[in-house]
């Protein structure tokens, strides 16, 4: 009788251990691992490496488990149907047997193990290496087994997670509490910064400050003066032949202007296409040790600028200087209407207001021109899905600003009214 209380107490604590084990190697942070590793955590190491080969832990697990689990189920009938009851004795056995292995087999062991994940694997890693050695010949034929059957399934391992995974990932982090708002905007912004191109980000060519390479040493001053920038593009004829910028460092010199010309002062021009991805684009500052873009169209025009300060924004956020004039791109008006200026992101645009657009327009001013059709002037108006547009200040033809007024509240409150009546 003790022989086989013995031996179904060792098999509980066996379905106990494989069970938890699969759980911890299954739950653990990799990352956690490798921070435990890097102070110089031994169990750590094993840990890691033996989760890295997964498919032999767990054919491991699973063979193992189901061995113990079987040899209680035999030596538990033996008991029952010897010292409890040769008729019943059968019965009796798998019911206490489902009972015992699923409360201190499986479900205890899993919960504790799902609580403290890398502690467990720390724990379990030294036993089951040595299972997984006794049992290699069983999982080379189980590793066999598994690529007949990705075979004939056409089974293909990516284990690569997407953009959206990531993304996903962040904000369930962020939620626990691990990281904060800022924290998790920065690594949104980090995960979205490839998708980026230079004409997402480009200041237009309208809104350049640029000097003629043929203008004085005074007109050029003024310009720097006025505008703020410390540095100026510098053209010939027009916007679209620029030849070089120039450096307001370069421009002064002790407590005066240089005599050298504007054409000694002036460095070439890196020239890039819209399309250029900012990722790229943060490599080739890099290398040309350069701050400054310009962007050409199809045409070879210049379609407006990208600044170092521009790619550093799209990973921290607006950076502001002195010089900056803050604009607020959303301005609230009342509780359903806003002023909303042009340079805004159509993406951002349409975040806001919860609405769904296809333009190939990269600003809220474009989208505006291609849903009038034609030039925009004060005044024009038009109305998509539940928001009433209105062009509230131009300048050189294009938009500035709108008013955006939103039914959507007026909406609700009709469907409500209408639920009601019924």
């Amino acid at each position: 009788m003790g022989t086989y209380i013995i031996i179904m107490v060792l098999c509980v604590i066996m379905s106990a251990y494989f069970s938890a084990t699969e759980t911890a190697f299954s739950s653990l942070n990799k990352t956690r691992l490798k921070t435990l590793v890097e102070k110089g955590n031994r169990k750590a190491e094993l840990a890691l490496n033996l989760s890295e080969k997964y498919d032999k832990l767990i054919s491991t697990i699973l063979v193992g488990n189901n061995v113990v689990n079987i040899l209680l189920a035999t030596v538990g009938t033996l008991f029952f149907v010897e010292y409890v009851s040769k008729e019943m004795g059968a019965t009796i056995s798998t019911i206490v047997i489902t009972v015992v292995v699923l409360i201190f087999g499986e479900i205890t062991p899993k919960s504790i193990a799902k609580d403290m994940p890398e502690k467990f694997a720390m724990f379990s890693v030294s036993l089951i290496r040595i299972f997984i050695w006794i049992l290699t010949p069983v999982n080379f034929i189980f590793s066999l087994w598994k690529k007949l059957i990705n075979r004939i399934l056409k089974v293909e391992e990516d284990a690569k997670m997407s953009q959206d995974e990531l993304l996903m990932l962040v904000e369930e982090v962020q939620q626990e509490g691990s990281i904060g708002e800022s924290e998790g905007d920065l690594l949104r912004n980090a995960i979205e910064f490839t998708d980026r191109e230079a004409e997402d980000i480009l200041t237009h060519r309208v809104d350049l400050e640029a000097v003629s390479i043929d203008d004085t040493k005074e007109e050029i001053a003024k310009v720097f003066t006025q505008s703020g920038y410390s540095r100026l593009l510098v053209y010939e004829e027009n916007i679209d032949s620029i030849v070089g910028v120039i450096h307001q460092k370069d421009f002064y010199v002790g407590t005066g202007i240089t005599n050298k010309s504007i054409k000694q002062l002036i460095t070439p021009p890196l020239f890039i296409h819209k399309s250029e991805k900012i990722s790229d684009l943060l490599t080739l500052f890099q290398k040309e040790k350069s701050h400054i873009a310009i962007v050409i169209d199809e045409y070879g025009g210049t379609l407006g600028i990208v600044t170092m300060e521009d790619i550093l924004e799209e990973l921290v956020g607006e950076i502001w200087d002195e010089h900056d004039e803050i604009v607020e791109d959303f301005r609230k008006i009342t509780d359903n209407s806003y002023f909303v200026d042009g340079n805004v992101n159509i993406d951002d645009f349409c975040e806001f207001f919860d609405i769904e657009t296809e333009t190939d327009s990269v600003s809220l001013g474009g989208w505006v021109m291609e849903q009038l059709g034609s030039v925009p002037h004060k005044d024009d108006n038009f109305v998509y899905e539940n928001l009433e547009i209105t062009v509230t200040e131009t300048d050189a033809h294009r938009v500035v600003t709108v008013k955006v007024i939103s039914n959507e509240k007026e909406e609700k409150e009709s469907e409500a009214i209408k639920n009601n009546e019924k």
